[in-house]
Parts: C-alpha cells; structure tokens; sequence
C-alpha cells in the first residue's frame, strides 16, 4: 500500500510544477505582489493548473506505456515500470481533472476556459500530435505560453506586447533545448520513442535553440527598454541633472546581462544534452540557480524597494 501510494505521488510528477510558477509573473511585474486577495487567487490557480498539469503526465504515461519501456529514463516510471496498474492511474487522472476544474471555475471563467483548453490539447498531443515534428515543438511553448496567461487572468492584469513576446520566444527556446537533448539521450537506443524525433537534425534544432534564444532576450531587452518604472530616489535623478548620458529611468535594463548569461548557460546544457528536463536543470544547475535567483533580486529591488514609482 505504501508503494502505490508513492507511485501515485511520483505518477503526478510534482517536480514538474516549478513551471507553474510562470503564473506568478504577471503578478511579480505588475507590482501587485503583496495584494493579498490577488497573490492568494494566484496561489488557488497555481493548484489548479498543476494538478491539470499532473493529469495531462497521467494519461501521456497510460498513453506510451509499451514505448516508455524502452526509453533509457522513461522505462523507471510507474506504469512503464509495472509498478503502478493502469486501473488506478485512470481514476487518479479522473480525479485530478475534476479536482482542477473545479477550483478553477471557482475563480476565473477564463481560467476555466484556459485549463479546459490546455486539458484538450494536451489530450491531444498525447495521442499524436507529440509525433509531428515543429507542431510538438509548437505545443509545448503553448503551455508555457497558456501558463503565464492563466496567472494574468485571474488578477485581471495587462500584459505587455514585449513581453508576450519574451514569453513566446522563451517558451520556444526551452521547448526546443528539450528536443536537442533528447536527441543525445535515445541515440543510445537506437532511434529512440518518439518519432517526431526522426524528422529533426541536430544542425536543425541548434538553429531553432540560437534563433529562439536570442529573439528571448532581445525581446526581454525591448520589454525592460518599454515598460520600466521610473527612477525615484534622489541619486538616479541628480544624475540626470549631471548630463543627459547618466539619465536613468530603464532601471529594469539592469537584468539584461542576467538574461544573457542565464541563455548562454542553459544553451551550454543544451548541447551537453543535459536539458531534456528544464524544471530539474533549474534546481540542480549551480549556474542557472544564480542567474535566477539574481534576476529575481534585481526585479523585486527595482519594482518593490522604492527606487522607482509607478507600477509597470
């Protein structure tokens, strides 16, 4: 009973849900961070869609069982490994669904409308999609893409054309950093268990990884460029006395080079072919820990310290 019930946990994969926390980025930019019906509706959404998130992984495992098998990594999974009956994963998905839904129709009803969607294209993906090459790619910078949106809706909040497009660009950058390295990872098994994965080269996905990395962080740059608050405290403005070249009022062009190198490290990883899974790159790699962590610090000191007025 203890063994089903961890293989129920793991099944659920809740490492996975470090990517739901896209849905605090309108939030955290808005600068309506510690308005707390709002950061505790974030909180609510973030359920919702993580526990979609762990349904959508439930039906994609009951879906590839026989070729998880034979996948070097995929093969230790519940269902794959024989260690959690196919019976009890349906009715753990069931549940996650409804559980989801229900929490989010409780909130939002775009919400809703986002999670019902993102449900069905998963569903989807699941059962072929996944095996077109570039649509695969496409489907899974949507969910990042529908991630961040679903965290907007539920505060109500604008979102920047610049930075949809950073979230696009990003989305497309780690979708496909996740395709180059599963290259490297099933060339030991011989042709591996996607078949989409036949359709691409490496010389193409490199291509796709430097052109969707740098459209991020010249789009984060233009972002940062447009919509940074402005300068407050008394030293940033006797600069812009001082001369026009010391004029500082793009403080959030600070995070630029944090940006750069956080890309420059993950598509390091990349070509290693250590990134077939994002979330644990995240918590595992010392060097994109720091970039994270930093740009973090540099975003809450800009938009919550009082250096600046005016919320973005």
């Amino acid at each position: 009973m203890v063994n089903i019930s961890l293989q129920i946990i793991r099944i659920a994969r809740p490492v996975h849900w470090i990517k739901n926390f896209a849905l605090f980025a309108a939030l955290f930019l808005t600068g309506t961070l510690f308005e707390k019906g709002l950061f505790l509706n974030v909180i609510y959404a973030f359920i919702a869609f993580s526990l979609a998130t762990s349904a959508t992984y439930i039906f994609n495992d009951i879906m590839d069982a026989k070729k998880d098998k034979l996948h070097p990594i995929k093969r230790l999974r519940p269902i794959a490994s024989g260690k959690l009956p196919i019976p009890i994963a349906i009715l753990e998905f069931i549940f996650l669904v409804f559980l989801s839904l229900t929490i989010a129709s409780s909130l939002n009803h775009l919400l809703f409308v986002l999670i019902v969607s993102y449900l069905i294209i998963q569903t989807l993906y699941s059962l072929g999609l996944k095996n077109i090459h570039v649509i695969d790619i496409l489907i899974i910078a949507t969910g990042f893409i529908m991630r961040v949106y679903a965290g907007a809706f539920v505060i109500n909040a604008h979102l920047s054309v610049w930075f949809l497009l950073c979230v696009v660009s990003a989305s497309l950058f780690l979708a496909a950093g996740k395709r180059r390295a599963e290259i490297n990872l099933l060339e030991a098994v011989d042709g591996g268990t996607r078949k989409s994965l036949s359709k691409y080269s490496k010389e193409l996905l490199n291509s796709y990884v430097t052109m969707f990395g740098n459209a991020t962080w010249m789009s984060w740059s233009l972002y940062t460029f447009f919509e940074s608050p402005k300068a407050s405290l008394n030293f940033w403005l006797v600069l812009a006395e001082l001369s026009r070249a010391t004029t500082i009022s793009k403080l959030m062009m600070l995070t630029i080079p944090v940006v750069i190198f956080g890309i420059m490290r993950y598509e390091a990883l990349i070509f290693e072919g250590k990134s077939e899974a994002p979330e644990k790159l995240l918590l595992t790699d010392k060097g994109l820990l720091i970039g994270v962590t930093l740009w973090i610090v540099l975003i809450y000191w800009i938009i919550y310290s009082g250096v600046s007025v005016a919320g973005i």
